[in-house]
């Protein structure tokens, strides 16, 4: 008796705390509408990226983290905020801008030679200036000496060269009298309201004029006016969606009830893709919560926009290639950010290195495009990525170990039939050794570059590592 009451005590317990569970879900009105990733065709597509371009351009490409003798060490796109800078003098730089060597047709081909599938470019930063005509402002590119619309060429120039596009857009516009850090009378919201109208106005007239764009990119969304505006930030992003179907808007544009930011107050993705990974990527593929995100990464530590003195690290084309194998490997995209010069150009350094990663790419794509996630245990040599029909995993090897041996651990139940170098095709010996691993024998040679070992799989998938309650 006491043993059937004691299960009745534990089965009352389990439902209790089930049901308590249930209840933590909070109720929103502006929320995520979707739990779990997109499954249509297009969503899809971004997927299979593997990795990207992000072009930053404007009035701060003139200076070039310079004023009146000094150098700004932050960002350069973020140089109008520094204290040292008059603002009223900084945008008057409209009057100089005249991007004389700018050439949309070689910017396109340089992302293409480096193998980019899709960019990101900026329409308008933090300080407002316009790269297109905009008629809600004076403060563009058709008022300045060059006159013409930047963007449209370069959307056109990257679509023939087959590259997607995506615009950057700052929410955050210095120049706008009506903009507002915060709410705190009614002063400020009847401004931001006009703000807001302002916003949603110019977002139209993007979609409007360049239709072939796959996407936005939202930034400058931190403020707390922003923030309040949860309501307006929901409605904003249906109404860009039904304006263009199959639009694709990361987690970086909405608010939910409480004012949090990419995900809402259950925990859920506000967005299409995670756009939390700036300069940064996930450590592991549990940090991703099985959602879709890529990696925004930068060559210099100090900037976006072009710099004149490059401070701190500058990364080589070989890191640049791991990080790209590291993202792709768990299951992202690497968008590589450049910073033209305010005549057009980019700096040779910049253009060597977009080449540099392109020749790798030319003989190793494969196992970047159209990969995914592929659940072996990582060793220290590299990076696994897999094919979309799960036939082959692929070893993308940037540390040759001395005994020129790569240990490999497959997941459960998959059999590895045989290895090829991707480049040439060259068959290499698999010995198997205990507890399931087994030992790739590299010719005695020295290897100068990453490289790749196409690995054949016997039919099945592999096991996903553990739950992911996101989805």
């Amino acid at each position: 008796m006491k043993k059937t009451i004691s299960s009745i005590i534990v089965i009352f317990l389990l439902f209790q705390n089930s049901f308590a569970q249930q209840k933590k879900e909070i109720v929103l009105l502006h929320g995520a509408h979707r739990v779990g990733k997109r499954a249509d065709s297009l969503m899809q597509r971004w997927r299979d990226y593997g990795l990207g371009e992000f072009i930053h351009f404007g009035l701060y490409s003139i200076l070039g983290g310079d004023w009146k003798g000094e150098h700004y060490t932050g960002a350069s796109e973020w140089i109008r905020s520094w204290d040292k800078v008059d603002k009223a003098e900084y945008d008057s730089l409209y009057k100089q801008f005249n991007p004389t060597n700018f050439n949309a047709a070689q910017w396109a081909a340089m992302a293409k030679q480096m193998g980019a599938r899709y960019v990101t470019i900026t329409t308008k930063h933090h300080d407002g200036f316009c790269l297109w005509q905009s008629k809600y402002t004076h403060f563009t590119v058709a008022n300045s000496p060059y006159k013409r619309d930047i963007i449209g060429p370069l959307v056109d120039a990257y679509n023939k060269q087959g590259i997607d596009v995506y615009l950057y857009f700052s929410i955050m516009d210095w120049s706008n009298p009506d903009w507002r850090y915060d709410l705190t009378n009614t002063g400020d919201s009847a401004a931001f309201n006009r703000f807001k109208i302002f916003t949603k106005n110019q977002l139209t007239e993007l979609l409007t004029l360049y239709p072939s764009i796959k996407g936005l990119w939202f930034d400058g969304t931190w403020d707390k006016s922003w923030q309040k505006s949860g309501a307006f930030t929901d409605s904003l992003e249906q109404y860009l969606k039904q304006l263009h179907p199959g639009l694709i808007i990361g987690s970086r544009l909405r608010a939910d009830d409480f004012g949090n930011r990419h995900f809402d107050a259950n925990g859920h993705l506000m967005g299409d893709y995670e756009q939390g990974w700036e300069r940064k990527y996930p450590a592991t593929f549990a940090d991703t919560h099985g959602n879709d995100w890529d990696c925004i990464m930068t060559i210099p530590e100090n900037g976006w926009g072009y710099q004149k003195q490059w401070l701190g690290h500058w990364k080589t084309a070989y890191e640049l290639e791991e990080i790209l194998a590291n993202c792709n490997s768990l299951d992202g995209n690497l968008v590589i950010n450049f910073g033209p010069k305010g005549d057009g150009t980019f700096r040779k350094k910049e253009t060597d290195e977009a080449k540099e990663i392109g020749d790798w790419m030319k003989l190793n794509h494969e196992a970047i495009y159209n990969v995914h996630y592929a659940n072996w245990k990582k060793q220290d040599w590299g990076y696994y990525t897999e094919s979309k029909d799960n036939s082959k995993v692929y070893m993308i090897v940037f540390n040759v170990p001395i005994s020129h041996n790569l240990k490999i651990l497959p997941a459960k139940n998959i059999q590895v039939k045989n290895a090829t170098f991707l480049s040439d095709k060259k068959r290499l010996n698999i010995e198997k050794s205990d507890n399931g691993v087994s030992q790739i024998a590299l010719p005695n040679e020295t290897f100068n570059q990453p490289f790749v070992i196409v690995l054949d799989l016997t039919k099945g998938k592999t096991e996903k590592e553990e739950k992911n309650n996101h989805i």
